[in-house]
């Protein structure tokens, strides 16, 4: 296991009821079209739910790497949240009521800090190091939100 940042977030405030967010965020089939790294989810078992599989393919510039993801948490209209097999990230989706809309917040996290030593030797050769690339996640949640925002409240 290698060091790494254990939690990554950034939120969005959308006019949108937490049902209208939830069907955009849930469905993962979707995710190419709000991601700039992961650019495809290919699901495994239907419905959606606690146990459900990925197969995600990510991309960065020429680099194109596959990843494999289960999801943890499936609560209807309020979280969604998978761990990523390969370096033992979670990422999730909470939408937490706000007013008349949500605030949407999506999270890597890195239990204790760690991912493991595969991720972490191939983001240091291949993704410009810890540093560059943490900021880069920050950076692309931002955008994801951003898109997610204008589908839920289009």
């Amino acid at each position: 296991m290698a060091e790494a940042t254990e939690l990554i977030e950034a939120s969005t405030e959308i006019s949108a009821s937490p049902e209208k967010v939830w069907s955009v965020v849930s469905d993962l089939r979707r995710m190419g079209e709000w991601s700039p790294q992961c650019r495809k989810m290919f699901i495994r078992g239907n419905p959606i739910g606690v146990g459900t599989t990925t197969v995600n393919i990510n991309r960065r510039g020429p680099l194109v790497w596959p990843t494999r993801a289960k999801v943890v948490r499936y609560e209807p209209n309020q979280a969604i949240a998978w761990r990523v097999a390969e370096n033992h990230t979670v990422w999730t989706y909470e939408i937490t009521p706000k007013g008349k809309g949500v605030v949407l917040t999506e999270r890597r996290e890195a239990p204790g800090g760690r991912v493991t030593a595969l991720s972490s030797t191939l983001t240091e050769a291949l993704l410009g190091g810890r540093a560059g690339f943490e900021n880069e996640l920050k950076v692309g949640m931002a955008e994801s939100l951003g898109k997610i925002k204008r589908a839920a409240e289009a």
